[in-house]
């Protein structure tokens, strides 16, 4: 009966799932929409290729080097509010006005002019995006003690966040139709305001809904201030080098980048593949196909891939559902080299919902786990760093981001493929389908080998909490 009892008290209400959810929705809306909008100042505003790494790359780098410093403020804030509702409140407005204004681009304004605009004001909305996102998500961490409750919090909000991929790809097909705008810049200024008010105010929604804790009087905090900073910078090097010398969560971090950047440095080879080599150069001919690469795979991971993936955590344990899951990505991989036939664009849908296991179960899985991590930390450290160690988790995610975009330019280099060109050079598109296929691959198995000795269980993970809780009783 008392068993009972305490896993009906462990149990967070569906809202606050939920309103957890809302806010991953925007967490992930906004850098999708932002790829699909920076297609614009290259094709439509004349910017050189130059410029556009710069834009894609430096803020990313600037957002990655805050995200430790953010980590360790909400970490050590002491609020009636709590650790992270405040800033999760602003960085939403922050990161949802600059949103709106930077992409407020005119051809009829000097390249030079438009690059500096948007450089300024997309450095404004990816130090918002930190302030909101850091805080957020070790939120997600800190809303249950439960193994399995975590990875539940984690599938539905990865479960709603999806849709942020099933709905972005649509804006490629809206900017460039003609019916709706006349040009796609156009499209963009106006699909920014759009973008940037609605998911400004789900990004709020955690900082409404979801509880906290007042720590107020809580003497074990350090805020930041202008008397600390040099002990807390100090403070924050040492957090961050402790985390990282974690050997479950440097598993974690390393298999994450491993996944996520193999698979981003291929992602932007799909419109291509579409278009190249099903229809053989034809855009106008490929019409929705590449849109429905994106947003097909997006389906298959939000109504197929998470619910089984919960599944499969809460009856083998998580490392044993990752290894799984990896595996079928694996597959569909393969898939993808044999179904994309020209003729038949239709064939490529049936490899979706196996690669979509792959970035599906990623972030659903490595979430859950991170926060087991924290608990392991705390019996450690006697701290709680969920700030910490959540920032240095998405740190490799970002920097992981920003090196695919690197790397796709040079992938596209050494297959001399050439962006517009009516025809290619021999080998070039089958050279984009081979790196399509084998990165991702690669990168998967590495991961996969990584985490093979991952020895963080549900039975120490249970362990782990038992004794956190017998420090308290008796403190």
């Amino acid at each position: 009966m008392s068993n009972n009892t305490t896993t009906l008290v462990e149990k967070v209400p569906m809202g606050q799932k939920i309103a957890f959810g809302l806010g991953m929705l925007a967490n992930q809306m906004f850098p999708a929409a932002l790829g699909i909008f920076m297609v614009v100042l290259v094709e439509n505003l004349g910017m050189p290729s130059w410029m556009w790494g710069v834009l894609f790359f430096v803020p990313r780098i600037v957002d990655a080097f805050f995200d430790p410093i953010m980590g360790f403020i909400s970490d050590n804030t002491k609020s009636v509010w709590g650790r992270r509702r405040q800033y999760v409140f602003v960085g939403s407005i922050i990161m949802g006005i600059a949103f709106m204004i930077m992409w407020q681009l005119y051809r009829e304004d000097s390249v030079l002019y438009n690059f500096t605009f948007f450089l300024t004001f997309s450095l404004i909305f990816h130090i918002g995006l930190s302030i909101f996102s850091v805080p957020y998500v070790a939120m997600g961490y800190e809303m249950s003690d439960d193994f399995h409750e975590r990875t539940s919090i984690m599938a539905i909000s990865q479960w709603i966040g999806q849709w942020a991929w099933v709905i972005a790809p649509w804006f490629w097909v809206i900017m460039y139709d003609p019916s709706w705008f006349p040009n796609a810049d156009t499209a963009t200024r106006t699909l920014a305001i759009w973008v940037g008010s609605v998911f400004m105010v789900l990004a709020m929604v955690p900082a409404i809904f979801i509880k906290s804790k007042n720590t107020k009087f809580d003497d074990t905090l350090q805020p930041l201030t202008i008397n600390t900073i040099g002990g807390s910078l100090k403070e924050i090097l040492i957090s961050f080098k402790e985390a990282f010398s974690n050997k479950p969560f440097r598993k974690l971090c390393i298999a994450t980048f491993l996944i996520f950047n193999a698979f981003n440095t291929v992602a932007g080879f799909t419109f291509f593949i579409v278009v190249y080599y099903l229809f053989n150069g034809d855009t106008a001919a490929a019409g929705i196909w590449p849109t429905l690469f994106g947003c097909g795979g997006a389906l298959a991971t939000t109504f197929i891939v998470i619910p089984i993936v919960a599944w499969i955590a809460k009856k083998m344990e998580k490392k044993k559902a990752f290894l799984i899951c990896q595996g079928i990505s694996i597959f569909g991989y393969i898939l993808l080299w044999f179904l994309f036939i020209p003729g038949k664009p239709y064939m490529f849908l049936f490899a979706l919902p196996f690669f979509s296991f792959g970035i599906g179960s990623l972030f659903t899985l490595m979430m859950s786990m991170t926060a087991d991590v924290c608990d392991m930390d705390e019996l450690e450290s006697g701290k709680r760093r969920e700030g910490v160690f959540g920032a240095i988790y998405w740190w490799m995610v970002k920097f992981g981001f920003a090196i695919a975009g690197l790397l796709t330019g040079v992938i596209m280099s050494v297959v001399a493929f050439k962006a517009g060109a009516p025809t290619q050079p021999e080998g070039a598109v089958t050279g984009l389908r081979l790196f399509f296929s084998g990165v991702p691959i690669c990168g998967t198995l590495i991961a996969m080998l990584v985490m093979w000795n991952y020895d963080l269980t549900e039975k120490k993970a249970r362990e782990i909490k038992a004794e956190l809780v017998r420090r308290k009783s008796q403190s």
